[in-house]
C-alpha cells in the first residue's frame, strides 16, 4: 500500500484514493449532531469557513452527499445518516488510543495482566491484591492463576505482562525479580512419629509415606529434588497425588502419608484439621525461591522492577526471607535459587 500526502486539510492519498482526516469527521459529526454550521463550529473551535470547507473535503474523499444545505437549515443525506455513526465510532475509537497511550506513559495505570501459580496464588494474593489497592488504586490488576509452563507461553505470547511463580525458569527472554525464600516444612498425621518434631534430618525423607501434586505442578518437581538430594531412590514416589495443596494435606490428614508444605501455605493449610502436625527440617531446610518473571526488555520493566521492590516490603511480616536483589542482577541467570529451590 502506498501512502503520500494530500493537499493541506485533505488527508493523506492511499492508492490512489483520498483518505478523511480525523479533522474532517469532527467537523462532519458536529455538523451531524447540531445541524448547524455556527454552532458545529463554535463546539469544535473551528471557523465556520474551516468547517464547511472540511466537510466538502470529507464528501469528496468518501465520494458521497453527506448534507442537504438550503438557505434556512441542513440536512443530513441518507449517506449522511448511516455514516455519521461510523463517524462517531472512529472518533470514539481515536479517544481510547490516546488514553491507553496516556495510560502507558503514566506508571502503574492501565491493565496489568498477572500471572501466578497455584502454590502461591491463595496465601500471596491477598498481600498483592492489598498493595495495588492502597499503593497503586489506578491500575487495573487483572489475575489469571495457571501452572507455570501455561504461564511461560502466555508471557511469551503477550497474553501475560508479569509473573509470579517459583524460580530459576532456565527460560530465554525472561528476567526474574526475585522476591523471597522460603522453607518447607513435613506435614504429617497427628500421631506420625515426626509430627511436631524439629531438627529432621532431610534424610527422614527416605522412607516416608511421600504424597504429591499432579504432573505439571513445578512443587511437584521441586519435592522430588529435595527427595534426590536425600538419597530417595527414583521411582519412591506415593501413587496418590493431588491436584492442589488443600486437597493434599485432607489425604495427610486422612492418614495416607506425609506431605512438604511451603511455609507460606501452612497456616491456611494445616489450619484446617485438627488431625495434622507439622515437623521441622534441620537447617538448612529444603526451601524454594519465589519471584517476579518479566519479558526481557519489557517496556515497563522500570514499574514492574519497582512493583517488585515495594511487594518485598510487603511481604515481610511473612514466615519467609526477602531476597534482597543484587545491584545490577540482570536475566533469568542472575537470580540464583535458594537452598534445595
Amino acid at each position: 500500500m502506498v501512502a503520500t500526502r494530500g493537499a493541506a486539510g485533505r488527508g493523506p492519498v492511499r492508492n490512489g484514493v483520498r483518505q478523511p482526516s480525523l479533522a474532517q469527521l469532527r467537523a462532519f459529526t458536529a455538523v451531524a449532531e447540531h445541524l448547524h454550521f455556527r454552532d458545529a463550529a463554535a463546539e469544535i473551535g473551528m471557523s465556520q469557513p474551516a468547517l464547511s470547507g472540511a466537510v466538502a473535503a470529507l464528501e469528496e474523499a468518501l465520494g458521497v452527499q453527506l448534507l442537504e444545505r438550503t438557505t434556512r437549515k441542513v440536512l443530513l443525506s441518507p449517506a449522511g445518516s448511516r455514516l455519521a455513526a461510523r463517524a462517531r465510532t472512529v472518533l470514539e475509537a481515536v479517544g481510547d488510543l490516546m488514553e491507553e497511550a496516556d495510560a502507558v506513559r503514566a506508571p502503574f495505570t492501565g491493565v496489568l495482566r498477572f500471572g501466578v501459580i497455584p502454590t502461591v496464588a491463595p496465601y500471596l494474593l491477598p498481600t498483592v491484591l492489598r498493595l495495588v489497592h492502597d499503593r497503586y488504586p489506578e491500575l487495573d490488576l487483572q489475575v489469571h492463576e495457571e501452572q507455570t509452563a501455561s504461564l511461560l507461553d502466555g508471557l511469551a505470547r503477550g497474553r501475560l505482562d508479569l509473573l509470579m511463580l517459583a524460580v530459576p525458569l532456565g527460560a530465554p527472554g525472561v528476567t526474574e525479580l526475585p522476591l523471597f525464600d522460603e522453607d518447607f516444612v513435613l506435614v504429617t498425621p497427628r500421631d506420625h512419629k515426626l509430627g511436631g518434631r524439629a531438627g529432621i534430618p532431610r534424610s527422614a525423607l527416605r522412607e516416608l509415606d511421600l504424597l504429591l501434586l499432579d504432573e505439571g505442578h513445578c512443587m511437584r518437581d521441586q519435592a522430588l529434588d529435595i527427595c534426590r538430594e536425600a538419597g530417595r531412590e527414583e521411582g519412591g514416589g506415593a501413587t496418590t497425588s493431588a491436584a492442589g495443596l488443600s486437597t493434599l494435606v485432607q489425604l495427610v490428614a486422612g492418614g495416607l502419608g506425609v506431605t512438604l508444605l511451603p511455609r507460606t501455605a501452612l497456616k491456611v493449610e494445616a489450619g484446617r484439621s485438627w488431625q495434622l502436625a507439622t515437623g521441622w527440617f534441620a537447617d538448612p531446610a529444603p526451601s524454594r525461591r519465589i519471584a517476579l518473571a518479566m519479558r526481557t526488555g519489557a517496556a515497563r520493566q522500570e514499574e514492574f522492577e519497582s512493583f517488585a521492590g515495594a511487594l518485598r516490603e510487603a511481604l515481610r511480616s511473612l514466615p519467609v526471607r526477602i531476597a534482597e536483589p543484587a545491584p545490577g542482577a540482570g536475566p533469568a541467570s542472575g537470580a540464583e535459587p535458594g537452598p534445595g529451590a
